[in-house]
């Protein structure tokens, strides 16, 4: 099959790969992220205490039968947010809408030292928050979402911190 180029977002039943200037988003004030603006992209965080949410999980039909081969399917499932700390955060937040909860586990490290946790999200956790110090934050952290489920984010990431490490996962 040829390359061919589109100038809006494109949705695959299969994957694809994306590149270019607008591969790239960066984020300077609070955002609720959408599917066509965020997902499948590098988001680069640059707002110190931004409060980034992630879209609601939509999982529409998802059988065979019931439509999974259909792209006008309303389903969001297998859309990913990477976050990347361009701009050291002091309050960065990204969350869910309450109801979408995350799985998975971080990495949390310190930058002066070869030294560091993993962190896993609790069941209920909707929030992670990044300070620049014990919970990560600082530029060239980044982290992973992904919509695995109904109401579940897949989370993987590596944050740098100082200190002594923390969870930045929360409830809201």
């Amino acid at each position: 099959m040829a390359n061919t180029t589109f100038s809006g977002p494109v949705r695959s039943l299969n994957g694809f790969i994306s590149f270019g200037p607008k591969a790239v988003v960066s984020l300077t004030a609070d955002t609720t992220l959408t599917v066509a603006t965020h997902a499948g992209r590098i988001i680069t965080c640059n707002d110190a205490n931004g409060k980034f949410t992630l879209p609601t999980i939509t999982s529409g039909s998802v059988g065979a039968g019931a439509g999974a081969n259909d792209p006008n399917v309303q389903s969001n499932l297998g859309c990913t947010y990477l976050f990347w700390v361009q701009t050291a955060a002091t309050d960065m937040d990204i969350k869910t809408d309450g109801t979408d909860k995350f799985y998975g586990a971080i990495f949390n490290g310190v930058d002066s030292a070869a030294t560091g946790e993993c962190f896993a999200a609790a069941t209920d956790n909707d929030v992670m928050t990044m300070n620049g110090g014990t919970t990560g934050g600082k530029i060239g952290s980044w982290v992973e979402f992904t919509a695995i489920a109904s109401a579940a984010y897949y989370v993987r990431g590596s944050l740098i911190g100082s200190a002594s490490v923390a969870t930045p996962f929360a409830n809201s």
